[in-house]
């Protein structure tokens, strides 16, 4: 008898309405959506294929085999797919190294033998005593996913081409960055820096290597992978996981319902481009432009679920455990979290340590379960800090409060730090305003599990206030914290919900009723409120302060709204809505929540009519040079190292270089000897909050040796770079901001290739 029989749960399935027509509406949706961003086919086929195959197949066996009693197929499947991707990064790893690239492929097989040949794992392939998923629940999510795709599309699929087919294609500055990772992952192992080559790559690279991976695995070109197919997928396996974690934590599935909705259909609050938001954003705009975060949301997303499982259970539990086989799970997430982003364990570490304190204080020991993540938690955060990143710092620094204080207006006092804190609460924590809801209503009965998701959102903001980045990164603390708060959000928004008598137990017309009369006044006051941010002008004041100055003055606009309301309520609260009175604090706590809801539309609206959905650096991305690219990539060898005279979008009048150039190694995946070094570790170390985007290159006599070979060539000077660095090609872009080549360079190599902007030389010899 397999573990699966003696685990199966006792309870029944309840009759009610199936949950697939939702999941098969959400795929239609998303075809749909990929489809109208002009992406084939044939690549939509094969990337789904990939999905099934090595993601989450082998991922919802193994993942089966670990927990111990099944709690809904939805689970299953979601967890499944996120242990599939950890998985899929230690066979990248392991073939890699080992020389076995072309076998890259197969390595689901050998997870789907063990489950055919190991008879306790056989029962793993057919599960009984699923719990039903609650029709209502499944339209629910598959509301959510849609919305969001249809953001995704304006914003991202539509206005971003899988290749550039014109002159003037504009990219956000990161995409070509982004793409040329991935393309190193396909090709090499260890990684290195693709702009300049010999250069190791110290980064959490893993999203890039799942990228490469579904190329490989799939055979569709990178570019699709990246551009197209990729992000929607992963958003989906976002909402979804939240879904699956939230119920898994407070035993409520609309928990995690809410928790999706708060993060992929409310936007932040302020109604602006997201280049003017001062703090930042959690979704909205970063989703698409820092897809290593997407990549990394869902892994820490099962890690905020699985640690509550395993660390802050309590009585009133009432989701099956995950088993021991949840130690294991854990540390595989721990493990790929810290290669997926920087930023997400060490904020689940300050939700364990927030957890400890907790314990001490009131029950005056800590727990070995806690001591025991912490461990698996700190070991995993060592072996990043170690091996992956090589202790590298990428900029960051310890600095306390440069994010907020950059807005700090000169001569600005007590009233200038208040309204930089109501500001900092506007836009990043507005929708967290359930969590002290939840800890208000649980009281006395506060368990570990609430403690847990208070204390990993504490963390995230308190690292992005202790530390600071020239680039902002800091804001991926708050992003991590996110995930852990927005699940006590929601659920104190459900809390409210039972406490109103709108949820729970209490007799069902009344509660229908009570819930038509909400959603009445709910979608009145939205469209009302929708329109009236749609309407209005958003550009931020001058001065330091001036980016506030939105956020601030709609929240003021929030405050006499409530107020108004607070004021009227019980004449409000009659006639049709009369079964409202008595609730207006949950009415209230739902417009909080919701009151960013056109936060998406604003930015969709923006987005529309801008490159890259208005991205923060749309820089130009000709076809002619991904062109030429593409050429060097389809008639070289992928160990070939190229040599290039274009390294800078522009020179400023003193020559000084903004060297964020990365197309050439994106789309040719191949390794540039200097191309654009803006981004490389040691690069951003050196200029952080100094030269910013004008950091000099730290090796002038190769930059000299390679400049010359399209400045002043030499036959030496080739001879070089050939025999001392590999380089095999020389590209030169005739509209370089350092001129175009030497006419000499034809007569010491070979032209192959010269479409007007950009030539092509082989090296001699």
């Amino acid at each position: 008898m397999s573990a699966l029989t003696v685990d199966q749960p006792t309870r029944t399935a309840r009759a009610g309405a199936p949950a697939w027509p939702a999941a098969v509406f959400l795929a239609v949706v998303a075809v749909v959506a990929l489809r109208a961003g002009h992406t084939p086919w044939g690549d939509i086929a094969r990337y789904a294929g990939y999905l099934a195959y090595a993601v989450v197949l082998p991922g919802t066996l193994v993942f089966r085999a670990l927990r111990r009693t099944p709690h809904t197929l939805l689970e299953d499947l979601a967890y499944g797919a996120v242990t599939g991707l950890t998985l899929e990064i230690g066979a990248w790893a392991a073939l890699s190294a080992a020389g076995l690239r072309s076998w890259l492929w197969a390595w689901p097989l050998g997870v789907v033998a063990a489950f055919v040949a190991v008879p306790r794992l056989r029962g793993h392939w057919r599960v009984r005593g699923y719990t039903p998923v609650p029709a209502a629940v499944a339209w629910a999510v598959a509301a959510v996913g849609a919305g969001f795709l249809a953001y995704l599309w304006v914003v991202f699929l539509r206005p971003t081409p899988i290749v550039p087919g014109g002159e003037d294609q504009a990219l956000y500055v990161d995409l070509p960055f982004q793409l040329s990772l991935a393309g190193e992952a396909k090709h090499h192992f260890p990684m290195h820096v693709p702009q300049v080559a010999g250069e190791p790559l110290h980064y959490h690279v893993f999203a890039f290597a799942h990228q490469a991976m579904a190329s490989l695995v799939s055979g569709v070109d990178l570019t699709a992978v990246v551009f197209r197919l990729d992000v929607p997928a992963l958003c989906l396996l976002a909402i979804v996981a939240l879904v699956v974690t939230g119920w898994r934590v407070s035993g409520r599935a609309w928990v995690g319902v809410g928790a999706a909705a708060l993060t992929f259909t409310v936007g932040e609050f302020g109604f602006a481009d997201p280049v003017t938001f001062p703090f930042g954003t959690i979704a909205t705009f970063i989703v698409w432009s820092s897809q290593s975060m997407t990549y990394s949301w869902v892994l820490l997303i099962a890690v905020v679920g699985v640690l509550a499982d395993l660390v802050a259970r309590g009585p009133e539990h009432r989701v099956p455990a995950l088993g021991r086989g949840g130690w294991v799970l854990f540390t595989l997430l721990a493990v790929a979290s810290v290669g997926a982003k920087a930023s997400s364990l060490p904020v689940a570490l300050g939700g364990l340590a927030v957890l400890g304190a907790w314990r001490l204080v009131t029950r005056r020991r800590i727990g070995w379960e806690v001591a025991a993540a912490s461990g698996i938690g700190v070991a995993a955060q060592v072996f990043g800090n170690a091996v992956l990143f090589a202790f590298e710092t990428h900029g960051m620094t310890v600095r306390p409060l440069w994010g907020p204080d950059r807005f700090f207006p000169e001569g600005g006092g007590a009233a200038a730090v208040a309204g930089i804190a109501l500001a900092f609460t506007a836009v990043m924590l507005l929708r967290l305003a359930g969590l002290p809801v939840l800890l208000r209503l649980r009281g006395r009965r506060l368990g570990d599990a609430e403690v847990l998701l208070t204390g990993g959102m504490l963390a995230g903001i308190g690292a992005y206030l202790v530390f600071a980045h020239p680039g902002d990164a800091n804001q991926y603390f708050i992003r991590a914290g996110w995930m852990f708060g927005v699940v006590a959000s929601a659920w104190g928004w459900v809390l409210a919900a039972e406490r109103s008598g709108l949820a729970g137990s209490g007799a069902a017309a009344r509660q229908w009723r009570g819930w038509l009369a909400f959603g009445a006044a709910l979608v009145c006051l939205g469209l009302l409120w929708a329109q009236f941010t749609y309407a209005a002008d958003q550009t931020a004041a001058a001065g330091a302060f001036g980016p506030l100055v939105p956020a601030l003055s709609w929240l003021l606009v929030l405050a006499i709204v409530a107020a108004v309301a607070g004021l009227w309520w019980r004449a409000v609260a009659t006639g049709p809505l009369r079964d409202l009175r008595g609730r207006g604090g949950f009415v209230l706590l739902t417009a909080v929540l919701l009151a960013g809801a056109p936060g998406l539309v604003m930015e969709a609206r923006t987005g529309w009519s801008h490159p890259n959905g208005g991205g923060y650096a749309p820089v130009g991305l000709p076809a002619s040079r991904v062109e030429a690219a593409r050429w060097l990539r389809d008639h070289s060898d992928p160990d070939d190292v190229v040599a290039t005279n274009a390294h800078c979008l522009y020179r400023t009048a003193s020559g000084a270089c903004d060297s964020r150039s990365f197309w050439i190694s994106a789309y040719a995946e191949r390794r540039v000897l200097v191309e654009g070094w803006l981004f490389a570790p040691r690069a951003t170390a050196a200029g952080a909050f100094t030269t910013g985007v004008y950091t000099p290159f730290w090796d002038d006599e190769l930059l000299a040796l390679n400049d010359a070979a399209f400045a002043a060539p030499t036959a030496d000077g080739l001879a070089a770079l050939r025999d001392t660095h590999g380089v095999r090609w020389l590209l030169a872009d005739h509209t370089s901001a350092d001129g175009p080549e030497s006419e000499g360079l034809a007569s010491l190599a070979a032209k192959v290739f010269d479409n007007g902007r950009v030539a092509i030389y082989r090296m001699p010899g």
